[in-house]
């Protein structure tokens, strides 16, 4: 099935660390295997280098630091309503961690054909 999406969108992104858990899996790709499963037009996880967040703590990835929970982004896009329906799933999942919603604007958006 394709899924096309284009025009006024919401951009989900989600903050936490790398080191997150949800029943012993990592947290943020247990968000992208939920928004998945809600068939919402597309997930990305990004890892950041360096950050802080709540606990006033900077993560970083420079050679001499132990640092082990570097921040991550889960980025989501779908339509506002969509992004809004999908939010209980965080509610759930996200204990510490910071959530932004921004509207934004998709040009383009097809999914690929698969071959049989």
């Amino acid at each position: 099935m394709t899924k096309r999406l284009t025009g006024r969108a919401l951009r989900l992104t989600v903050f936490v660390g790398e080191s997150d858990q949800y029943h012993h899996k990592p947290l943020y790709s247990e968000i992208v295997h939920r928004a998945h499963r809600a068939e919402l037009a597309g997930a990305s996880v990004f890892k950041g280098i360096e950050g802080f967040g709540a606990s006033s703590l900077v993560h970083t990835q420079r050679l001499l630091s132990l640092s082990e929970d570097l921040p991550v982004a889960v980025v989501i896009v779908d339509t506002e309503e969509r992004v809004r329906a999908f939010l209980p799933e965080l509610d759930e999942l996200v204990e510490e961690g910071l959530v932004m919603l921004d509207d934004c604007e998709v040009i383009t958006y097809a999914g690929r054909e698969r071959d049989a």
